[in-house]
């Protein structure tokens, strides 16, 4: 039985292969990042493709000192990437606003799920709606996020998510799995080359307390 569900699995990369492959002209497509380390590769590879708008918008990230940290962080490799002649499209930058009580909100009755369980996907719902409807006032063509370049995020409960609210909010989904083709490990090349911060929690409170819990 498991291995035929693993024969069914579909395959993201596969499909954003397919989408890339009939592109004819640079779409517009709002990226939404969960922090510069998993933008590198992202951004590297996309921005062949698309004009890219990274939309850093991440509420669960606790303590503000460590939300400042990471958003700088982002920025300063967008500025660094786009410095880089012929290597890509320009990529834009929106800030979302930090608002914490929103995530709290959305975690009520969650707190004590253990990592990748309700309360992230929660927290993931919360991040791409915004990201949805911010395409959608912008006049996107695209939305997706770096999400699912995370060896520890499960790339089909994302992509579930994006495509919910692609069918709610009426605008296209980008299918990934950012870690394949070795994503995931161009990332950590990418963020030792530019000395990137790279946190050892996602962000909330929540990944902090079972991080510490777990070394």
């Amino acid at each position: 039985m498991e291995a035929q569900r693993s024969s069914n699995a579909r395959n993201y990369q596969r499909e954003l292969d397919r989408i890339l492959e009939r592109l004819t002209a640079p779409p517009r497509l709002l990226l939404h990042s969960c922090c510069a380390p998993c933008s590198s590769y992202v951004l590297e590879y996309l921005r062949q493709y698309f004009e890219i708008t990274v939309f850093y918008y991440n509420p669960n990230i606790s303590m503000e000192t460590e939300y400042r940290k990471r958003v700088a962080e982002q920025k300063r490799l967008i500025a660094a990437y786009n410095e880089m002649v012929g290597s890509g499209y320009p990529i834009a930058v929106v800030e979302g606003d930090y608002e914490p009580e929103v995530f709290y909100a959305a975690a009520k009755g969650k707190e004590q799920c253990p990592e990748g369980g309700e309360r992230c996907l929660a927290c993931y719902e919360l991040r791409l709606r915004k990201t949805a409807e911010l395409a959608v006032q912008t006049g996107q063509d695209y939305f997706a996020t770096t999400l699912t370049i995370s060896p520890l995020k499960n790339a089909a409960k994302l992509n579930a998510i994006g495509e919910h609210l692609a069918e709610e909010y009426r605008i296209p989904w980008l299918p990934s799995d950012f870690k394949k083709k070795n994503g995931y490990k161009r990332s950590i090349e990418l963020s030792a080359e530019y000395g990137l911060y790279r946190q050892n929690y996602c962000g909330c409170v929540y990944s902090q307390t079972q991080s510490a819990d777990n070394a």
